[in-house]
């Protein structure tokens, strides 16, 4: 394969990639990567914010902006340990619990783009190729 094949491969999932989380925003509300981070605290109950890091394979200051902005809305708590004050703990608030689940309630999922265009078994096909290009 060219390099040129391959950067016209690259920028197809660079442009399906900002198609796709910008139409989950507008159906949710939430971006992507704050949709994903409260999911991670919401799955763990209360985690560290390295937990949060290491999960979502993005940089430290990444997620500290992210739960600012999370934690202004009302969304997360977050607390030094008080046995390691470098450790900082996230706890999704009762107002993050209530707008997951009525996103989730609300959620059409034969409404989303990538339903709309892709089978099931094209999805799962698609999963699992990105899953394997991101352990590279």
């Amino acid at each position: 394969m060219e390099l040129r094949d391959i950067s016209r491969l690259l920028y197809q999932i660079k442009l399906a990639d900002q198609r796709v989380a910008t139409s989950f925003e507008k159906e949710t509300g939430f971006s992507l990567t704050r949709y994903e981070m409260l999911m991670i605290v919401h799955d763990k109950g209360v985690c560290s914010q390295s937990e949060i890091q290491q999960a979502m394979k993005i940089d430290n200051a990444a997620i500290t902006r992210h739960l600012k902005i999370l934690e202004e809305k009302g969304y997360v708590r977050r607390e030094r340990n008080t046995a390691n004050h470098r450790e900082v703990f996230v706890h999704l608030t009762d107002e993050a619990k209530h707008d997951l689940t009525s996103c989730e309630q609300d959620h059409d999922r034969s409404k989303h783009l990538i339903t709309k265009v892709l089978s099931e078994s094209e999805i799962n096909q698609l999963s699992s190729l990105l899953q394997k290009l991101n352990q590279l």
